[in-house]
């Protein structure tokens, strides 16, 4: 999905106009940007989470030559999936096995 695809969704069920869904969606990542910019979470519950993480500066290499180069140290966004989207990307967690039975390792007579 792209963001005119969303604008047209989103325009048909609210009836509204496409620039008008434009400009709230522009206003809402605007305010998302800045929010992560001054070191803020966005929490957006139940969907999930923006943090702002850092990096360390790390040792890489130039694929092409093979020469090691350092990587600086940054600050990078991050997105952390709610509950509800991940149920609904993945569906729920299934519950593990119940342990029982015969033990690893025991000989069967």
């Amino acid at each position: 999905m792209t963001k005119a695809d969303l604008i047209d969704s989103l325009a048909n069920e609210f009836e509204l106009s496409k620039r008008q869904i434009g400009e709230i969606i522009d206003t809402l990542l605007d305010e998302i940007k800045a929010a992560l910019q001054a070191g803020d979470k966005v929490q957006l519950i139940p969907f999930g989470s923006f943090v702002v993480r850092d990096r360390k500066r790390r040792e890489g290499r130039n694929p092409k030559t093979g020469e090691k180069l350092i990587i600086a140290a940054r600050r990078v966004p991050a997105f952390t999936a709610g509950k509800s989207l991940r149920d609904a990307v993945g569906g729920p967690k299934k519950k593990p096995a119940a342990k029982g039975g015969a033990k690893k390792g025991a000989k069967k007579r």
